[in-house]
C-alpha cells in the first residue's frame, strides 16, 4: 500500500469474512476499520445471506449502514452473492437496501459462489440502480463478477449498461468488471 501512495492507484481490501459474510458484526466491522486503516480507499463486503432469506431486510440495512459508517471515506462496494439469493426479487430488494444503506457500487458476486453474474441478475440490478437514480439522485456503481472470461461476453455487459443506464455508466467510476480471467482473452482478441 505504501508503494501505491501518491500514484492515483486505488487500494481496495475485501473484508466482513469473505466470501460468506458470517462472522459477528462486530468482527466484520473491525477487519473494515483495519483495512481502511491500513490504506485501503475502497472497501469490499459480503451481506450475510441468511438476512436475504428471511427477509430481514431492516437487519441487513442497519449492517450495511453500520459497515459504511466504518469505511468512513473509502467507498463501499457491497456483494450481494447473487447465485445464493433464489430469486430476482431478492435480487432486487437486497439492491435496493444496499444502496438506501449507502453503497457506492453493488456487486453480483465474490465469484465463490455456484452461480455468479449473468445479464437476468444483472438487468434486475441496473433497473434497480435506475429507479434508485430517479428517485434520489444519486449515482451507483455496479460491477458483475464472476463468470466473464471472454470479450464477447463482456460486450454483452456493455451493450446492458449503455441501454439500461446510458453512457455515464460506462467509465470506471460507475463501472467495473470482476473478471480476473478476462484480461487473457482481451489480450488474445487484440493479438488476432
Amino acid at each position: 500500500v505504501d508503494a501505491l501512495r501518491g500514484t492515483g492507484i486505488h487500494v481496495a481490501a475485501v473484508s466482513t469474512a469473505f466470501p460468506h459474510g458470517l462472522a459477528p458484526l462486530s468482527t466484520r466491522l473491525q477487519e473494515i476499520e483495519a483495512s481502511v486503516k491500513d490504506g485501503a480507499d475502497e472497501i469490499d463486503v459480503v451481506i450475510p445471506r441468511g438476512l436475504v432469506y428471511g427477509a430481514k431486510w431492516r437487519e441487513l440495512f442497519n449492517e450495511i449502514v453500520a459497515m459504511r459508517a466504518a469505511c468512513g471515506d473509502a467507498h463501499l462496494k457491497v456483494i450481494l452473492g447473487t447465485g445464493d439469493l433464489a430469486t430476482l426479487r431478492n435480487v432486487m430488494l437486497a439492491s435496493m437496501v444496499a444502496m438506501m444503506a449507502g453503497a457506492d457500487f453493488i456487486k453480483t458476486s465474490t465469484g465463490k459462489e455456484s452461480v455468479n453474474a449473468t445479464l437476468p441478475v444483472g438487468l434486475t440490478m441496473v433497473r434497480a440502480i435506475r429507479a434508485y437514480f430517479e428517485e434520489t439522485g444519486y449515482l451507483i456503481g455496479f460491477k458483475p463478477a464472476g463468470g466473464i472470461s471472454t470479450a464477447k461476453v463482456a460486450l454483452d455487459w456493455l451493450v446492458l449498461m449503455k441501454e439500461e443506464l446510458g453512457r455515464p455508466w460506462l467509465e470506471p467510476d460507475l463501472f467495473r468488471f470482476g473478471a480476473s480471467s478476462l484480461l487473457t482473452d482481451i489480450e488474445r482478441q487484440l493479438e488476432h
